[in-house]
Parts: structure tokens; C-alpha cells; sequence
């Protein structure tokens, strides 16, 4: 484990999202080879800085997170040949943000 808080937890090979699934709220785990690539934004209003589970346009979807609103980023994962990607949000922006440009995993906006 590399990194680990309430919502997530990062491996060398995964990245573990808690609370994923809707109603049942298992796990999600995304290997990272199965990953495009990851961005991070300022939470808005139109990107999901209010969307606490599930998602608001059908292309994007979050884990629950009820403290979304407060967190200061969000990371959005870009799945390969996937129409579907996730947003989640984390508890340590800044040591997640490392560890994912450590690992080429960022994409620099």
C-alpha cells in the first residue's frame, strides 16, 4: 500500500475505490494498467463538487463521498476504451497528486 484514507487506497497496481457501487456500496478496483490517464480539477458546481454518489451527466461517476463538496480537488480518471470514467475525491490531495505524477499517471493541465 502506498497510500490509503477512507475513500481510497493506492497500491503499486491499483487503486481501490470504497463505497463505489450504488445501493450495495462495495468496492470498486481499478487496475492501473487499465488506466488512460488522470486529471485534477477545482471541484465546481458543473464538475461534481456537489455530486456525492452516482453522477449527473451519465459520464462520470463518483463513490460516495458526502464530504465532496469540501474537499479541494478532484481526481478524474480516464479509463482505456471506456465511454464511462470516474471522479473521486481523496483526503490528501497533495501526497495522492504526487504519487499519481511519480507514477505517469497525471496529466499535467
Amino acid at each position: 500500500m502506498i497510500y490509503q484514507d477512507r475513500l481510497i487506497t493506492l497500491t503499486d497496481d491499483v487503486i481501490i475505490l470504497e463505497r463505489y457501487y450504488f445501493p450495495t456500496m462495495k468496492r470498486r478496483v481499478v487496475p492501473l494498467t487499465d488506466i488512460e490517464g488522470i486529471t485534477v480539477a477545482e471541484p465546481t458546481v458543473r464538475n461534481g463538487k456537489w455530486r456525492i454518489h452516482g453522477t449527473g451527466n451519465f459520464k462520470t461517476w463518483f463513490p460516495r463521498d458526502p464530504e465532496r463538496p469540501r474537499r479541494e480537488k478532484i481526481f478524474f480518471v480516464e479509463l482505456k476504451g471506456r465511454w464511462v470514467n470516474i471522479g473521486f475525491t481523496v483526503e490528501n490531495t497533495a501526497q495522492v497528486e504526487r504519487i499519481l505524477r511519480e507514477k505517469a499517471l497525471l496529466r499535467e493541465t
